[in-house]
């Protein structure tokens, strides 16, 4: 397992064609380890904020850098040029899961190794020993393993959503971003996906920054909790801390 990734964001815009800016001047810091709610309202920037941080979006020109670890992801509106090669220490767990649903709940799995092994083996889906062992045990993981050969497809969502979890397990992540994971999940699967997260970080160390709309959510599994408004970072500090005002600004209408 990769180390335990640090975050660094700094003044970080985003502006999309005419319409207002989707980020303002975005500033943070996460340490090795740390699990950090990311709330707001829809269209907060929230999801903006975590795709610019995977590399897969560039900044306004004069934006600062982000930086997951010792790897610069980009700065003043660049991708870095080995950006691809820098995502393979970030996870990346999507709200529809991004499974592919015809495919045995191993093979998503293992679809986490690709950027470690060699291109022909991985146009051909081809797998060591080594390498099933160790998607079966990140299946263990997060609950799933006597699902492994099972259509995707047949899963629920809030199985779906643990397979991919165990993706990023064996990508070998030392950061996971989780945007929006339990939103389309019924309260007992998003209880569960939220456990496995929260029980990865503790007992394995991995980084996790997870979008969420469920203030209780953030409070019982974060420590700490980041808000945006409007795309500028509005409260930063203990989840414990975000009280019925505050929580009242963060979702009025501007």
């Amino acid at each position: 397992m990769s180390a335990a990734a640090s975050l660094h964001v700094d003044r970080l815009s985003k502006s999309f064609d005419r319409q207002a800016p989707a980020l303002r001047e975005v500033s943070l810091q996460v340490r090795p380890g740390e699990m950090v709610a990311l709330i707001g309202a829809s269209g907060s920037g929230k999801s903006t904020l975590l795709r610019h941080i995977a590399g897969f979006v560039a900044a306004d020109r004069g934006s600062g850098a982000i930086r997951v670890g010792d790897a610069r992801i980009q700065s003043d509106g660049l991708l870095a040029g080995d950006v691809r090669a820098q995502r393979a220490g970030i996870g990346f767990v999507f709200q529809q899961f991004n499974l592919v649903g015809r495919l045995p709940v191993i093979v998503n799995v293992l679809t986490g190794l690709l950027s470690r092994v060699p291109a022909w083996r991985s146009l051909t889906m081809r797998f060591t020993d080594d390498e099933k062992r160790e998607a079966l045990a990140a299946l263990r993981e997060v609950g799933m393993a006597e699902r492994a050969w099972q259509r995707a497809s047949t899963l629920s969502g809030g199985q779906q959503q643990r397979v991919a979890i165990a993706r990023a397990l064996v990508q070998r992540a030392g950061l996971i971003l989780a945007d929006e994971p339990i939103a389309s999940l019924d309260p007992e699967s998003a209880r569960v996906a939220m456990e496995v997260l929260a029980r990865i970080n503790r007992d394995k160390g991995i980084t996790v920054l997870v979008s969420l709309h469920q203030i209780d959510f953030a409070r019982r599994y974060c420590p700490r909790t980041v808000a945006l408004r409007d795309g500028a970072v509005v409260f930063d500090g203990p989840s414990t801390g975000l009280d019925p005002t505050s929580l009242n600004d963060l979702w009025r209408t501007p």
